[in-house]
């Protein structure tokens, strides 16, 4: 993983090491991002889970897709910032690459979802048909899982 110590000599990551207030201000908006993307996620999830059916299904997907979007640009954008500032101890922690891993898998589930015809349809009719709640539960579990992982970084 030594490959990865010259982004430790970037621009960003010596910003990052000289001003700690700046750090403390991009890990501030990375958790921020997390917070965006997962609490538009569970909300969403658990709305096709059956929860809180006064609100139309077809009417709040698109919106809370869009703002789970928006937070995982910016946790990608903050976390490959943060990871700038140690990538090789980065690279080598065991929760850290689960977290890439959990992320990667959400965001390919996401994608497959979102190209299906069940939630063209629960975006149109607000029909959640059985495989989309399936589909719902398992993104819970997978975007719990990643943030279980990020917290896990720090204790390896």
């Amino acid at each position: 993983m030594e490959w990865l110590a010259p982004l430790a000599e970037t621009g960003v990551a010596r910003a990052l090491i000289a001003a700690p207030t700046l750090y403390l201000l991009v890990n501030a908006a990375h958790i921020m991002g997390i917070g965006v993307l997962y609490g538009s996620i569970l909300a969403l999830d658990l709305r096709i889970l059956g929860l809180n059916r006064s609100v139309p299904l077809h009417v709040i997907a698109g919106f809370l897709s869009r703002m789970a979007a928006a937070g995982t640009g910016l946790a990608i954008l903050t976390g490959l910032c943060l990871f700038s500032v140690r990538p090789v101890e980065y690279a080598g922690n065991a929760a850290f690459l689960a977290k890439l891993a959990l992320v990667a898998v959400g965001l390919a589930h996401a994608l497959v979802l979102h190209r299906g015809i069940g939630w063209r349809r629960a975006t149109t009719d607000g029909h959640a048909s059985a495989a989309l709640r399936l589909s719902a539960l398992a993104s819970i579990i997978i975007w719990t899982s990643a943030i279980v992982a990020g917290r896990w970084i720090g204790f390896l």
